[in-house]
């Protein structure tokens, strides 16, 4: 048994599948798209996915560190100079570490082509987002459909029969809908498609109120829709976006607004729910 062997066919074998989970948690949808449509591949769910990356990439370092045990007179050679002096500072080692460098400090400062490869990355997930659908609020397939029903203002006896008629398995109310989608076969999503006809009529007066803390996929919601959603005229919100030097259109994500004046999403949130609040007081 060459032990050498081994280990160098262990990096090979372990670099290759490394290199297909990265390239698959790359475009994988954010987790709160994952977990609600049960997004799966090669019937792996999006953490299993990301633990195999996760011990692949263990065994990857140990075979390195072994190999570079088996391999450290070569190493050596390559870190000394034409007087066969060792030094660690050698040309090749200077445009390895410059290379490295570059990477790293060109993501920190969100530098191109570094920014494109996480851009694109983003576009993949986004593109997904769509595909899927997002749920209405942050892993709401945790909810028990007690809970859940509260928040999305379902009628909970009406939602618990029409899981019934629909021939869903489930203990009671207190079942969470990841539990009720998995011991039917089915994705949290789908059982809130059947459940959906449940909506509370809502009175004349009722009016759907602009949540303390954003919404799930709102980065990637345009601003008229997210203004319609919650029952807000658009006019005022941009007018008062405005007052607060903050530009936007109708057609424009929050994400692209975010970015159009150089802030985060959660500062545009924060600035909406201030025009907000500001308007209901008057």
């Amino acid at each position: 048994m060459n032990i050498r062997k081994i280990t160098s066919m262990t990096m090979f074998v372990s670099f290759i599948l490394l290199v297909l989970t990265s390239i698959i948690l790359y475009i994988v949808p954010h987790g709160r798209v994952a977990y609600w449509a049960d997004w799966h591949l090669w019937g792996l769910t999006k953490s299993e996915w990301g633990n195999l990356h996760i011990n692949l990439g263990f065994l990857f370092l140990l075979a390195g560190c072994l190999h570079i045990f088996y391999n450290w007179a070569p190493i050596k050679a390559y870190m000394k100079n034409k007087s066969r002096e060792l030094k660690v500072f050698t040309p090749s080692f200077n445009i390895a570490l410059l290379l490295t460098l570059i990477v790293g400090i060109g993501t920190y400062l969100e530098i191109p082509p570094m920014s494109s490869v996480i851009h694109l990355s983003e576009s993949f997930k986004d593109s997904a987002s769509e595909k899927y659908g997002e749920p209405p609020y942050g892993h709401a397939e945790l909810s028990s459909l007690k809970l859940f029903a509260k928040k999305q203002n379902l009628d909970l006896d009406k939602a618990g029969k029409l899981l019934k008629d629909a021939g869903m398995q489930f203990k009671d109310s207190e079942d969470t809908l990841a539990v009720i989608a998995a011991a039917n076969k089915m994705s949290p999503q789908q059982i809130y498609e059947i459940i959906k006809p449940a909506a509370a009529n809502k009175g004349q007066g009722d009016r759907v109120i602009f949540p303390d803390t954003p919404p799930s996929g709102f980065g990637n919601k345009n601003l008229g829709a997210l203004c319609s959603e919650y029952d807000l005229m658009f006019q005022v919100i941009r007018q008062g976006l405005a007052k607060r030097g903050v530009k936007a259109d109708a057609e424009m994500t929050i994400k692209e607004i975010a970015a159009a004046n150089e802030m985060n999403p959660m500062a545009i949130f924060e600035a909406i729910l201030a025009v907000v609040t500001e308007t209901q007081d008057h």
